[in-house]
């Protein structure tokens, strides 16, 4: 039986993928264009055991896509909509509500 997935499940997915800063670095080369693993590896410098654990977390998240090429694997974003969700954020100014949530929380902790 094919499970949908809610609003809240997917969002879950999305910040476990990005809360890892390699995984962010992956996601955004990526935005720029497919990719090997041995060329992020080395773009990215980590090791690419530790490259194949992020990439298939981020399949298992549905970020991304492998796709054979041959002998290897290339690996691209899942949706370009991604890709454009992100150069967006990185665009906007608006982060008045981090801001005043990291306010919130400093009026909270004991002096």
């Amino acid at each position: 039986m094919l499970k949908v997935a809610t609003h809240a499940e997917v969002l879950s997915r999305f910040g476990h993928a990005l809360s890892d800063p390699t995984r962010s670095r992956i996601v955004l080369a990526l935005r720029e264009g497919p990719g090997y693993p041995a060329e992020l590896s080395e773009l990215l410098d980590v090791s690419r055991t530790n490259m194949s654990n992020h990439l298939d977390c981020l399949r298992g998240c549905d970020l991304v896509t492998a796709v054979r090429d041959g002998r290897r694997t290339r690996y691209e974003l899942a949706e370009p909509s991604i890709g454009h969700a992100l150069a967006h954020r990185r665009t906007s100014r608006r982060t008045r509500g981090c801001v005043r949530l990291r306010s919130r929380m400093r009026l909270l902790q004991p002096r």
